[in-house]
């Protein structure tokens, strides 16, 4: 069995550190936020695996619904013997793109989180023996020195997290995945797509709350990284849709007028009853906005894929 093999890009205290900057940044402006990044300790990433089985929330199994039909054209189209993955989690996805690329040599998952990367990587070389696993624990915000690895390559970056950036952020990270290719290689892009208010509000607002206690959990995280009293009843969830900028925003809303300690990082925070904390954005798409955004990057549209009811995207480019 090939070895997997860990690169910790993230000094020991990173990801703290990290907290505690967004936090102080987030909850001393206003209106407040905070990146969702942060729903994601372990709870949070087994709510978001709930979510992806509701039947309001549609993106994972649109994505995957063209990831099987289309794997075996990306891999036609690519060549690629590296397959390197942004924010990989558990790599589930990914699966249908591994057993698809006949050239396959070397799979790079990156992601923050340690134990993620080890469960991900030795369920894969237990599927792929042959296959070299060189996971990376790194932000992908923050810079991604990948490993010598033969090339082609192709990096993918799946979920539609790419709409967790803000426009200017969009470009800065596309900016530096350009710089990160070379001739030949190319990027797999997931964007969820413009659709109805009513079909997008309840993919972030299910019946049964599972969205809403992910939500919360970002209260919790903050509890327990940083002393802080929240109290996740104090506050309700809510899911809006911002046609102007064609974006879903998650909040929370003070149920009433609260005062927050937070020891961790010598913080008082107030809240006014009915005030929100933004806690996500998720940026839908259209495909002339994608090949846009793309070619501002350096970077060429080749292939754009939907799924059978057009609700999500895969887009493939090039380098130029």
């Amino acid at each position: 069995m090939s070895p997997l093999s860990i690169t910790r890009a993230l000094p020991a205290d990173a990801t703290t550190a990290a907290l505690r900057a967004d936090v102080v940044q987030g909850l001393s402006r206003t209106p407040k936020q905070l990146p969702p990044k942060w729903f994601y300790d372990a709870r949070g990433s087994e709510l978001f695996e709930e979510i992806t089985t509701l039947p309001e929330y549609y993106p994972t199994r649109a994505e995957r619904e063209i990831l099987r039909g289309r794997a075996a054209r990306i891999a036609a189209a690519t060549g690629a013997r590296t397959l390197v993955e942004l924010g990989s989690g558990s790599s589930d996805k990914t699966r249908h793109l591994i057993g698809a690329l006949p050239e396959l040599h070397t799979y790079v998952p990156v992601d923050v989180s340690e134990s993620a990367l080890t469960a991900a990587g030795e369920a894969l070389l237990a599927e792929y023996p042959g296959l070299t696993v060189h996971a990376l624990v790194a932000d992908f915000q923050q810079g991604i020195p990948l490993p010598a690895v033969p090339g082609p390559r192709l990096l993918a970056f799946l979920g539609g997290t790419i709409g967790n950036l803000l426009p200017r952020e969009r470009s800065v990270f596309l900016r530096a995945v350009r710089d990160l290719l070379s001739p030949g290689d190319a990027l797999l892009l997931g964007t969820d797509l413009v659709k109805d208010e009513a079909t997008l509000v309840a993919a972030y607002d299910d019946a049964r709350g599972v969205t809403a206690a992910f939500d919360k959990n970002v209260l919790q995280v903050v509890n327990r990284e940083l002393g802080a009293d929240f109290d996740p009843a104090d506050f309700g969830h809510v899911a809006l849709w911002d046609t102007r900028n064609e974006w879903i925003e998650m909040r929370l809303r003070a149920r009433r007028d609260l005062t927050v300690k937070i020891p961790g990082v010598d913080l008082v925070v107030t809240f006014a009853a009915g005030e929100e904390l933004r806690t996500e954005v998720s940026a839908k798409f259209r495909e002339t906005g994608v090949r846009a955004e793309l070619a501002a990057a350096g970077l060429t549209l080749a292939h754009w894929w939907t799924d059978g009811a057009d609700r999500f995207a895969l887009s493939l480019a090039f380098r130029d």
